[in-house]
């Protein structure tokens, strides 16, 4: 199951939110503002990204200026309980599953959560269009 964590404030949350609901792609909706993550989800996260704790904290949020520590000197258990008292650090909207995490909306991202069968569909029929313009 694909899992969404949105801001209710968030512009690009909701482009995700609308974007899975076109493209028919089941999802279970969450609102960090009304239910945080715990210190295990944000490990559970950890573990999915590609940069460590960077791809998950938001360095430009008013949260992360008023910090008066050196995240890069922190341990990730230091880290963790950080983001779990501070959510507002925590980039979003967040898309993952089991296997794979996007953060923040980027529509050509965003296709790697389309079923498979869909993704080949969709490559056969530019490939025929991109085909038939040449001739």
């Amino acid at each position: 199951m694909l899992n969404l964590l949105v801001a209710p404030s968030s512009s690009s949350s909701r482009q995700a939110r609308q974007w899975l609901i076109d493209h028919g792609i089941e999802f279970k909706e969450r609102n960090l503002a009304r239910k945080p993550l715990n210190a295990d989800e944000i490990k559970k996260l950890l573990r999915l990204t590609e940069n460590g704790t960077m791809d998950l904290i938001s360095t430009r949020c008013n949260a992360y200026h008023k910090l008066k520590v050196d995240i890069d000197d922190l341990t990730v258990s230091q880290l963790v309980d950080l983001m779990v008292k501070n959510q507002d650090l925590i980039r979003r909207p967040m898309i993952y599953n089991d296997e794979q995490l996007q953060v923040g909306f980027s529509e050509d991202d965003i296709r790697s959560f389309l079923p498979r069968e869909v993704r080949r569909e969709n490559l056969k029929a530019l490939m025929n269009n991109q085909v038939g313009a040449q001739v």
